[in-house]
């Protein structure tokens, strides 16, 4: 039985992989990032270094953070590439969010806790169908990247990343909501280093100081 498990396990991780080289051409256009600067101006407005500290999408694959460009979100209930990445990663559940201040109930609070850092114990799957925002995430010095999506942009952030969501200066944002089974859409606010989904995340993916850091302070 264990044997079964481990070889469903390693099957499971190899039709993620595969998935990942799929579906990106064209996408730069809909997905960018760079290195914040330290301000507290507005938090919806692109912060940029000076002079400009762009990142790679390979960069962000390093971190655990993955993304697709889709060309369909007009049509997505009929989307043959997005049905692909769902049945290759378990994406079981979907529902549609609309962030703006006329369509999210408790509008300020709710993207004031947006933007809070925390993590989560599952994956964050985002599909962009319409509208931007800024996903900004953690690198292995603990530096924050900001991450602009646009519509047909898709990222997933890997369990344990700490990380936080804006919107942009458009103020609008509709995206698709993915997950693996029954939806969990609990926050860990930083710090939750001894949280497992977080030692996993930084033995996957972290900076190996930073990792052994972690431990010793539980």
């Amino acid at each position: 039985m264990l044997k079964l498990w481990i070889f469903c396990r390693e099957r499971e991780r190899e039709g993620k992989a595969v998935m990942e080289s799929e579906f990106q051409d064209g996408k730069e256009e809909v997905l960018q990032a760079w290195y914040m600067d330290d301000s507290e101006e507005d938090q919806r407005l692109p912060h940029h270094r000076e002079p400009k500290e762009l990142v790679s999408l390979d960069k962000l694959r390093e971190l655990g953070v993955v993304s697709w460009r889709l060309n369909n979100p007009d049509n997505y209930e009929v989307d043959e590439d997005l049905k692909k990445i769902r049945e290759a990663r378990g994406y079981s559940y979907t529902d549609i969010c609309e962030v703006c201040p006329e369509k999210l109930p408790n509008y300020d609070a709710k993207i004031k806790s947006f933007f809070e850092e925390h993590l989560h114990t599952d994956e964050e799957i985002r599909y962009c169908l319409e509208g931007s925002g800024y996903f900004d995430v953690r690198d292995q010095n603990d530096q924050w990247i900001r991450v602009a999506v646009k519509k047909g942009g898709m990222i997933v952030l890997p369990a344990g990343i700490y990380h936080r969501f804006t919107l942009d200066s458009n103020n609008y944002i509709k995206a698709m909501r993915l997950f693996v089974g029954e939806p969990v859409w609990t926050p860990y606010n930083r710090p939750h280093d001894h949280l497992p989904a977080r030692q996993e995340y930084l033995d996957a993916f972290g900076n190996k100081e930073v990792a052994s850091h972690a431990v010793k302070a539980n």
